[in-house]
């Protein structure tokens, strides 16, 4: 008898789902759905049936309640295949009108796609999908959603730096969770050195580092960490100044759990490439163990591009055996595959002599002429203003949120405290 009744609440659900969806009554359909939502968590065994008779493009949402439900307890590693085949089916073909009404739904079996694929070793076959989820959830490209690093992280693990990249192209001006946005900003750095895009990187690991926060993170120092090295290695320097606009955790605490990176940074400092070489093989299993050993390398690497770059503003020709003297470089052959590389990279412009050996260096040759140049600066300038109305816009909307406004007045008042008045002298001697 209890099978019979339970198998009628299926199909009743079943039902319900299909008459709402072909009614328009989307929203009447959300509320009947999440009232029957324990029901069907619990007796998800039977509520899976649904599956085979509800279209996922034209019933996502009543679809969606039911896989989130039924893939929500752990699966044994024989249908981990067919759970990940199932939740990339329904993402591609889901309705995101439907889906973003139960966005915490969506963003869970997302969730365990990327958990998943993860378990199988597999991180490819969840980067285009979830590429597509991030579309389909997010209201505009300013938005920050709940998938965002785990999309980064799946392209990290697969090594699909240049699809992880192209998320990384559109300015976030909305965060729901701080958390969110470290691992977007911490994520979307290691991409960003995967694609030797070294300027960007700096750019989001900064914003980890000076982010708002009350306690400090461990995604934080991990990229305080990378940060001191994407810094040397493309600034070719260092400064362990915080800016003013720093949370108070952060200048208290990050320093002393980055002492390693900070003494690296210090020897680089003094140009001395034996003592660099020396300081990194003693503490070798320190950034292997972290994983920044790679990065490492690439910063010994680099103070040898920095000693050749200072020679450009002192000589106008030099032979590849004084630049490897100066540069403290082991041989001429190595100087000049150093020197080449500079000049691929545009980071210098030089022309080598192959019958003398002699490097001789030229200025700048661009002229801020060409078409190209000046579309890259339109660009630029428009990209400004819009950054710039939108700040306008985000100041005024503060400026005006009773919130924001009753918090500066505690904030203010609890500064002005009288004691500070105490040794004021209260008679003046004329």
């Amino acid at each position: 008898m209890s099978n019979n009744n339970n198998n009628s609440s299926v199909e009743a659900l079943v039902n319900e789902i299909i008459r709402s969806t072909a009614a328009g009554s989307i929203n009447l359909l959300h509320n009947a759905l999440k009232q029957s939502e324990d029901v069907i968590r619990s007796q998800s065994a039977l509520y899976v049936n649904c599956l085979q008779t509800l279209d996922p493009h034209i019933h996502s949402l009543g679809y969606l309640y039911v896989l989130e439900a039924c893939t929500a307890a752990p699966v044994p590693e024989a249908q981990a295949n067919e759970l990940v085949l199932s939740i990339v089916r329904f993402i591609d073909v889901c309705n995101e009108e439907q889906i973003r009404l139960a966005s915490n739904k969506f963003v869970a079996i997302c969730k365990r796609l990327h958990e998943q694929v993860m378990a199988l070793g597999a991180p490819m076959r969840a980067v285009a999908p979830l590429r597509t989820a991030i579309r389909k959830i997010q209201i505009s490209p300013e938005r920050l959603t709940a998938l965002h690093s785990d999309f980064l992280q799946v392209c990290l693990s697969a090594k699909c730096y240049k699809i992880g990249y192209s998320v990384l192209e559109n300015d976030i001006f909305e965060v729901d969770q701080p958390r969110n946005f470290f691992l977007y900003c911490y994520y979307g750095g290691m991409i960003c050195i995967g694609q030797k895009r070294f300027a960007k990187a700096l750019e989001l690991f900064h914003n980890v580092v000076t982010a708002p926060m009350s306690t400090l993170s461990a995604i934080a120092v991990e990229a305080y960490k990378k940060y001191i090295l994407v810094s040397l290695i493309h600034l070719r320097q260092f400064s362990s100044t915080f800016p003013k606009y720093t949370s108070a955790a952060a200048q208290r605490n990050l320093k002393s759990f980055a002492t390693p990176y900070l003494e690296l940074a210090n020897s680089y400092s003094t140009g001395n490439i034996s003592e660099l070489q020396v300081f990194v093989q003693a503490n070798q299993q320190k950034f292997e163990s972290e994983n920044n050993f790679g990065l490492v390398k690439q910063v010994v690497s680099s103070m040898y591009k920095r000693n050749i770059q200072r020679l450009t503003q002192t000589y106008l020709t030099l032979s590849l055996e004084d630049i490897a003297n100066t540069a403290q470089i082991t041989t001429p052959k190595e100087a000049e595959m150093h020197v080449l590389q500079m000049i691929e990279d545009g980071e210098i412009y030089a022309t080598i002599n192959q019958k003398d050996g002699m490097v001789r260096f030229l200025e700048d040759p661009e002229q801020y002429k060409t078409s190209g140049m000046i579309e890259h600066i339109d660009s630029s300038i428009e990209r400004i203003m819009k950054l710039s109305k939108k700040l306008t816009t985000m100041d005024e909307k503060m400026a005006c949120d009773p919130v924001y406004l009753s918090r500066v007045g505690k904030e203010r008042r609890q500064q002005f405290d009288f004691d500070d008045l105490d040794h004021v002298p209260q008679k003046f001697n004329l």
